[in-house]
C-alpha cells in the first residue's frame, strides 16, 4: 500500500494515475481492511487532489461489487443519487420511483447514514419518518418489499460492508472522496438502465467513459437539484445520455412540454418531515404543481431512458394518470406497509430523525 500511496501522493507535478491492475490492489487493500487509517485517509486526500481517474473508480467500483451483496432482478433502472442528501430542494426522486414502478419498469433506491460534505436529510432520515427502520431491513425484507411494491431499496453498509466500515474515515474527513462516486455504481439489481448524478460538469466526460466500461446499457448524467439525479423544472437542465460508448448532451427545457415551472415561495426548510409529507401528497395527485409536474418531468425522462415508452412526450402521457388515478399510491403503499412490517421504526428511531433535521 505504501508504494501506491508513493505515485498518487507525489504533489502536483509528480502524482500519476494509477492502472487498473495497480487501482485494484488499492481498493482491494482498503475495501479488505488491509490498510491502516492513515494509509485510508492519505489515499483518498491525494485522489482527491490529483483527480481520479475512469480506471481507478472502476477498480473500486469492481471491488466494491465484489464485496456487495447483488440480487439480480427484472431489468430495470438505478436512481444513482448523492448519499448526503438535500438541504434546500424537494427530493423528486422518491415519488418518481413509485411511478416508474407503476409503469412497469423495476427501480433501485440506495443510501447510507449522512455523509459529509453537505449532511442533508438523506433516504433513511425519510424512511424514519415513515415508520421504517432502514438500519434493521434484512435482505430479504427488501427484496420482499421489491416484490410488492416494484422498488428496492437497499442500505449500502449492509449490502456492501466495507462501504459500513470506511463511514467513520469519511465522516473524520469531512470532504468528497471518490467513494462518493464509486458506492453509487455497485448496482445492487444489476440494472442495465442508470441514471446518475454529478455535482460538476468537469466530471461528465470521465463518468461516461466509466459508465461504458462497466457495461450500463443506457446512461443519464445528471447535473440536477443539488448536484442530484432530478432534473429541475423551473429552468432547463443539462442531460447526457451514454449509450455505446457515446455521450450525446441535450437540453431538457420543461417548458417545451406545456409544465407549469413556476416553484412556489419557500419559508420552511425541508426538513424529512416535509419530504415525506409532500412525496405522499405528489403520489396522491396533487401538491404543488411544480412538484407534481417535477415528479412527471423525471419519471418520463426516465421511462424514456428504459425505451418503456418512445420520447418525453409519451412518456408524460404515460405517467400522469398513474399519479391521478391513484396507481403509484398504491405501489408506494404496498411498499410502505411491507417495509414497516418488516422493521418498524421504535419511537427513538423516530425522534433521532426529527432531531437531525431539525
Amino acid at each position: 500500500m505504501i508504494d501506491l500511496l508513493k505515485e498518487v501522493a507525489r504533489g502536483k507535478r509528480g502524482a500519476r494515475d494509477l492502472n487498473y491492475g495497480e487501482s485494484l490492489e488499492a481498493a482491494e487493500h482498503i475495501l479488505g481492511g488491509r490498510a491502516t487509517d492513515a494509509q485510508i485517509g492519505a489515499f483518498l486526500i491525494a485522489e482527491r487532489l490529483k483527480l481520479e481517474s475512469p480506471e481507478e473508480l472502476e477498480a473500486f467500483v469492481s471491488a466494491l461489487r465484489a464485496q456487495a451483496y447483488r440480487e439480480c432482478r427484472a431489468p430495470g433502472i438505478d436512481f444513482a443519487g448523492p448519499y448526503d442528501g438535500r438541504k434546500t430542494t424537494f427530493w423528486a426522486s422518491l415519488p418518481t420511483a413509485f411511478v416508474v414502478a407503476a409503469a412497469g419498469v423495476p427501480v433501485t433506491l440506495h443510501g447510507s447514514a449522512p455523509l459529509p460534505p453537505k449532511y442533508g436529510v438523506t433516504l433513511h432520515d425519510v424512511l424514519r419518518q415513515a415508520g421504517i427502520d432502514p438500519l434493521r431491513l434484512s435482505h430479504a425484507d427488501a427484496l420482499a418489499a421489491a416484490g410488492a411494491g416494484g422498488v428496492l431499496f437497499a442500505d449500502s453498509a449492509k449490502w456492501c460492508p466495507p462501504l459500513g466500515r470506511l463511514h467513520g474515515i469519511r465522516e473524520e474527513l469531512g470532504m468528497r472522496t471518490l467513494l462518493n462516486t464509486a458506492e453509487k455504481l455497485v448496482d445492487y439489481a444489476c440494472s442495465p438502465y442508470l441514471v446518475l448524478s454529478v455535482f460538476h460538469n468537469t466530471v461528465i466526460d470521465r463518468l461516461a467513459r466509466l459508465t461504458s466500461r462497466l457495461g450500463y446499457r443506457r446512461t443519464l448524467i445528471v447535473q440536477g437539484v443539488e448536484g442530484s439525479e432530478d432534473v429541475f423544472v423551473h429552468r432547463p437542465t443539462r442531460i447526457h445520455i451514454v449509450e455505446n460508448g457515446r455521450c450525446e448532451l441535450d437540453l431538457l427545457d420543461p417548458e417545451m412540454y406545456g409544465l407549469d415551472t413556476q416553484l412556489p415561495e419557500e419559508e420552511a426548510s425541508w426538513t424529512a418531515p416535509r419530504q415525506l409529507h409532500m412525496l405522499e401528497e405528489v403520489l396522491r395527485g396533487g401538491g404543488a404543481m411544480a412538484y407534481y409536474n417535477q415528479t412527471l418531468l423525471n419519471a418520463a425522462v426516465r421511462l424514456h431512458l428504459t425505451g418503456a415508452v418512445g420520447s418525453v412526450e409519451e412518456g408524460l402521457y404515460t405517467c400522469k394518470p398513474l399519479l391521478d388515478d391513484g396507481s403509484a399510491w398504491k405501489i408506494y403503499s404496498a411498499w410502505k406497509a411491507a417495509l414497516r412490517t418488516a422493521s418498524p421504526a421504535g419511537e427513538s428511531g423516530t425522534k433521532d430523525a426529527q432531531a437531525h433535521n431539525a
